[in-house]
């Protein structure tokens, strides 16, 4: 009896500690599954509701033609913004350099968007032009020069098919910089440089009026008279040019602007520059043209800045 009951006793005991074991491993079970529950709970509350992307908004240089710098891509539209096509370029390439803008807008005439043509110049290890000829469909990049370190001053333009120019400045040392001229006959696909005038002046504006005539216009720092080059052989040779100045516009109007055809000559507009306050806290502008091709220039008349939009 003793036997059975010492037999009894011991398989209570076994069963009352295989159901404690049974049990609290229930509970950890519940209290597991509990805790995922809460967690998958908390995940799902955490994540914000995804809305619709913000519509964006264009930077136009035409009535239906712009870009956009918005979600950190440049995007450019020629419906008015209906529909957009990506440029495939790293933002942060397009403000590389000693000048980065103001990282809002494109820095002024470093890109081109026309009917024809859409080119975005930028800095990557080498300067470079992204552009495209169908609108955005396709794009297509060429190498303009890898040996031009911390650009600042940019300038993409074209007068046809078979004559691209880019213009840029580097490696400034206080008043005092180099500066490149390269050309492209292919539409942008191939770049040769040209030479360049004998000057280290930091370029203040640029461009060509058409295959054969240049200009680069130097003085950015307190310039006390005009300062620009004119070639009239694609680049191959450069002169400085001479302004015929009314006296008593000595040291007012000193920053020339690039030429534009005009007519039977060439025009251009000069600014007073930083310090200017002859008139309306140098507002006013002066018009000179040329008949020789950009060599000479003479005073014609004073230009409020209303009318000078009319001028091109």
């Amino acid at each position: 009896m003793k036997y059975i009951s010492l037999i009894s006793s011991v398989f209570i005991i076994s069963i009352i500690i295989i159901a404690t074991i049974f049990y609290q491993d229930r509970e950890q079970l519940l209290t597991l599954d509990a805790e995922l529950k809460l967690s998958q709970q908390q995940q799902q509350k955490s994540v914000p509701e995804i809305s619709e992307s913000e519509p964006l908004r264009g930077i136009y240089v035409s009535e239906k033609i712009g870009y956009s710098l918005q979600n950190d891509k440049l995007q450019i539209t020629y419906d008015g913004g209906n529909e957009w096509e990506e440029v495939p370029v790293e933002k942060e390439y397009l403000f590389a350099g000693e000048y980065n803008g103001n990282q809002q807008e494109l820095i002024e005439d470093s890109y081109l968007l026309t009917e024809q043509y859409a080119t975005f110049l930028f800095d990557a290890e080498a300067t470079k032009l992204v552009y495209s000829i169908d609108q955005g469909s396709t794009w297509q990049e060429s190498v303009i020069t890898d040996k031009i370190p911390h650009i600042r001053y940019r300038k993409v333009g074209f007068q046809s098919d078979t004559f691209w120019y880019a213009i840029m400045s580097f490696d400034r040392t206080m008043s005092q910089e180099g500066a490149a001229v390269y050309i492209s006959a292919d539409q942008g696909n191939t770049w040769q440089p040209t030479n360049m005038p004998d000057t280290t002046s930091l370029v203040a504006d640029s461009g060509f009026v058409d295959a054969d005539t240049g200009f680069i216009a130097y003085g950015t720092i307190n310039p006390e008279e005009p300062n620009m080059y004119v070639t009239n052989d694609g680049g191959e040779s450069w002169q400085e040019t001479t302004f015929e100045m009314p006296s008593k516009y000595d040291r007012v109007f000193v920053m020339p602007n690039v030429p534009f055809k005009e007519e039977d000559h060439l025009s251009l507009i000069i600014e007073q520059g930083p310090n200017g306050d002859y008139y309306r806290d140098g507002l006013i502008r002066a018009k000179f043209i040329s008949y020789d091709n950009g060599q000479t220039w003479e005073f014609v008349e004073e230009v409020e800045p209303e009318h000078e939009e009319q001028m091109g």
